[in-house]
């Protein structure tokens, strides 16, 4: 048996600008995370013929064209064993939807899982942008390179996206004192609502085509936040880097509609007036985990909680997709 974890993330800055829409007219950059919550995809060769997938659903087929997952259906398709006999679990420590990253670190795990059948090692990068083929090339999803990247590399990372199509990767220049603040410090709720990142980021993406003035606007403002946030965190200045983060979900709110929802905007103005001094939607928006940092906890964990949010515990992952 072939057993392959990858791990989910959380977006620290400029998430929006990996789409191909935006990078490939303006370049992009932003800085991602990977976290000790993690999908896992193992691998056995069946005694009977055919494909058994077992995921939220159970599929048994005999061709990979019948496959009804359209991420197991294109991966197998393009790199299962000729035969067609292999049967393939998957399970995850937090659900999709929740804006962690979890359609880019399934296929990374699904790619690395049937690459070590066969014996053969990938690169992280050949990873990355294997998985990125599958999900935006074949699939055809409105979404960026971020997911599949992070899980991939791990670690606190930046990534530079040039016209071209080429990723820069760089490990993010802070302290063991700045990245144990992180992971006291920085706390995530789940909001109670899933989405798919696709339908947020469809909106983004086809206005960007047409270079639409004030999306466009956003989106270099959104660019440029990032950037102040590498600054400050390689500063080891957490307390502007939380009022960076606010300031970013300002700004990410008014890009679509689909960010946020009057319930969430509760959420954020309980904890911002219950000690949060930053926060944000993780993801696309629309739903999933509410990030928030704040160094005195207590009340706000009191609030949210009185609010039927549950919390995540979380520290950084800084070994990427791997066999274990």
């Amino acid at each position: 048996m072939i057993i392959v974890r990858s791990p989910q993330r959380i977006s620290i800055g400029g998430g929006g600008t990996d789409l191909a829409s935006y990078y490939s007219k303006f370049g992009g950059f932003l800085i991602s995370a990977a976290i000790d919550k993690y999908v896992y995809v193992s691998l056995i060769r069946p005694f009977k013929k055919g494909i058994y997938l077992k995921y939220s659903e159970i599929e048994k087929k005999l061709e990979f064209d019948k496959i009804r997952h359209p991420i197991f259906r294109e991966v197998l398709k393009k790199y299962g064993p000729s035969d067609n006999q292999i049967e393939i679990t998957t399970l995850a420590d937090i659900p999709s939807g929740t804006g962690l990253g979890s359609s880019g670190s399934f296929t990374t795990a699904l790619i690395k899982s049937l690459y070590a059948s066969n014996q053969k090692h990938i690169s992280q990068k050949d990873l990355a942008e294997a998985a990125c083929e599958i999900e935006i090339d074949i699939l055809g999803e409105p979404i960026g390179k971020q997911d599949q990247y992070i899980a991939s590399y791990g670690g606190i990372k930046t990534f530079e996206f040039s016209p071209n199509g080429n990723v820069e990767v760089k490990k993010l220049q802070i302290s063991k004192e700045t990245v144990f603040d992180l992971e006291e410090n920085l706390l995530l709720f789940f909001t109670g609502y899933t989405r798919n990142a696709g339908s947020v980021l469809i909106d983004q993406d086809q206005k960007t085509k047409i270079n639409d003035e004030e999306m466009i606007q956003k989106m270099h403002q959104v660019k440029a936040l990032g950037i102040k946030i590498k600054e400050s965190l390689e500063d080891g200045d957490t307390a502007k880097f939380s009022k960076l983060m606010h300031e970013h979900w300002q700004n990410k709110r008014k890009r679509s509609n689909g960010m946020s929802n009057n319930q969430i905007d509760k959420f954020y103005e309980i904890a911002m007036d219950s000690g949060a001094s930053g926060g944000k939607i993780v993801g696309a928006g629309g739903g999933g985990f509410l990030m928030l940092y704040a160094e005195d906890k207590k009340l706000l964990r009191k609030k949210l909680k009185e609010q039927g949010l549950e919390e995540l515990r979380f520290q950084f992952d800084f070994e990427g997709t791997k066999q274990i």
